[in-house]
């Protein structure tokens, strides 16, 4: 069968349907399950994929061929395994602007942000395609004469997969590249609401050739992620999204000795100081706070601004965020589009409400933008500075083009507000101090800190991953991902007398 079957459909622009299946031993298969219907954010009436949820029985055979696949892909040298992530990489590179398209149909960011997740994707697979070129363990010396101490690592097995919506093929490629290359098996589960570019990914990995068995798509809602969760085939599970279903999985897991890999929510603070750049602290806060129309862990939801700037920062903001474009996300002129679901929508605009009743300042925003489809889930960019920062919105996670403002009087109040509150993910400084930057190296607990750069973004040869409730267990990304998919295997190798 053919990954997608395609038929044309009217709408406000004139669409393809793509026909969504799920990948299992190497065939692409109808759903069993209930239908999945992904529709635009930006035109809701407008469907873009539809097919029908993988079932449980469908799960059972994903796992099982996923578990007879890791015997042939964990036997192929590292190079081997390698070639395909770069042959897969060069499929999407050639895609780029089809899947990118797609992706900001599916997913609602503007159409440069699709075409570029897609590329950083890419990106990705070449990185750990190249890693047959890295060191592959550790010797070390032996105090006995005639020894070596070696470290290796191997695969840990079958890995269990899900992944949210914010980021539909670039999070995948960061937790299925370096499963894959260092030698696992894989069951995907991605989210509900962007299944189609789940589908665009494992077409490039079968295209690249990837043998049956080694990466299986099971499509479906929160059930089929409980299915792999607590399937005694699965050796491991690598897991993005919110903080309550990464706990929960993680308890699960425990259950039964399965390591969890869990990158969870973020309320990332910039912080600016009254030697900053304010030109280059204001463009770095609106692509942090407003990019992806803030549907990204990373995402900077709080400021912090000393007093003596307070002024002149916030209304160049204002000014900054009134400005911007909202509407269409196909439309190159759009700056930002909307958020994904209706159910988001109003989340959104009920924390902002909540925040305006404890004692918040619309300073813009806060209302819906003007110039968007009237049928799409659009939120105008908003700034509310609050009295303090004992206001829930200071906290809660909103997911969505929320920037909350509190002013501080020193450089010590700003570091401990910035640092208050349960995730700690990314932050962002803005000062021309390195004093006041190793400082804060020390005294702001984060997994990623941003100094004169924008709290979002993550390079793919690096760790990345939160502190405190943001993160559990080991980083993702760069050499890190390896503490994660494989175990280490510790050979005391030693010759015995030679024969002549």
């Amino acid at each position: 069968m053919t990954a997608v079957v395609e038929t044309t459909v009217g709408g406000p622009h004139l669409e393809q349907v793509r026909r969504l299946v799920n990948l299992i031993d190497g065939q692409w298969v109808e759903g069993e399950d209930t239908q999945l219907v992904s529709t635009s954010p930006t035109y809701p009436d407008v469907v873009v994929a539809e097919g029908r949820c993988a079932s449980a029985r469908q799960v059972d055979a994903a796992v099982d061929a996923a578990c007879r696949g890791f015997a042939i892909w964990s036997d192929m040298t590292t190079h081997e395994r390698g070639a395909v992530l770069v042959r897969a990489a060069g499929v999407l590179e050639r895609d780029a602007e089809q899947l990118g398209a797609e992706l900001t149909r599916e997913e609602g960011k503007t159409l440069a942000e699709g075409i570029g997740e897609v590329q950083r994707a890419a990106q990705i697979l070449r990185y750990y395609g190249a890693e047959g070129d890295r060191d592959a363990g550790e010797v070390f010396s032996s105090p006995r004469k005639g020894e070596r101490i070696l470290v290796t690592r191997k695969p840990i097995g079958t890995v269990g997969v899900i992944t949210p919506f914010n980021f539909p093929i670039a999070i995948p490629a960061w937790k299925i590249a370096p499963a894959l290359i260092y030698g696992n098996t894989v069951v995907w589960k991605p989210a509900d609401t962007v299944p189609l570019l789940a589908v665009r990914l494992a077409q490039a990995l079968v295209e690249a050739g990837l043998p049956a068995g080694v990466l299986n798509l099971t499509i479906g809602d929160r059930a089929i992620g409980d299915s792999i969760v607590n399937h005694p085939g699965i050796d491991a599970i690598t897991f993005t999204g919110s903080t309550a279903v990464g706990r929960g999985i993680a308890a699960a897991a425990a259950s039964r000795g399965v390591p969890v890999q869990a990158e969870m929510g973020g309320k990332n603070a910039a912080i600016v100081l009254g030697d900053a750049d304010l030109d280059l602290a204001v463009q770095q806060i609106m692509l942090g706070a407003f990019r992806s129309t803030g549907q990204k862990c990373t995402a900077t939801s709080r400021l912090v601004v000393t007093d003596d700037v307070a002024d002149e920062l916030l209304a160049a903001l204002s000014k900054a965020a009134a400005d911007l474009v909202v509407g269409d996300p196909l439309d190159a002129s759009t700056e930002m589009g909307p958020v994904i679901t209706a159910s988001a929508h109003d989340s959104i605009r009920s924390g902002i409400a909540g925040a305006i009743e404890q004692g918040a300042t619309v300073l813009s925003g806060g209302h819906a933008p003007v110039e968007a489809p009237e049928s799409g889930y659009f939120l105008s960019p908003t700034i509310l500075e609050l009295p303090s920062p004992d206001l829930d919105v200071w906290r809660d996670e909103l997911f969505g083009p929320v920037l909350a403002v509190v002013r501080v009087s020193s450089v010590d109040e700003a570091f401990r507000v910035a640092d208050d509150g349960e995730y700690g993910l990314s932050a962002a400084l803005f000062t021309q101090d390195l004093t006041r930057a190793l400082a804060a190296v020390d005294d702001i607990d984060v997994g990623i800190l941003h100094v004169n750069s924008e709290s979002a973004g993550a390079d793919p040869h690096v760790p990345f991953g939160g502190a405190k409730k943001s993160g559990y267990g080991s980083k993702e990304q760069g050499r890190a991902a390896r503490e994660f998919f494989t175990h280490t295997t510790t050979v005391y190798l030693r010759g015995g007398a030679t024969r002549v």
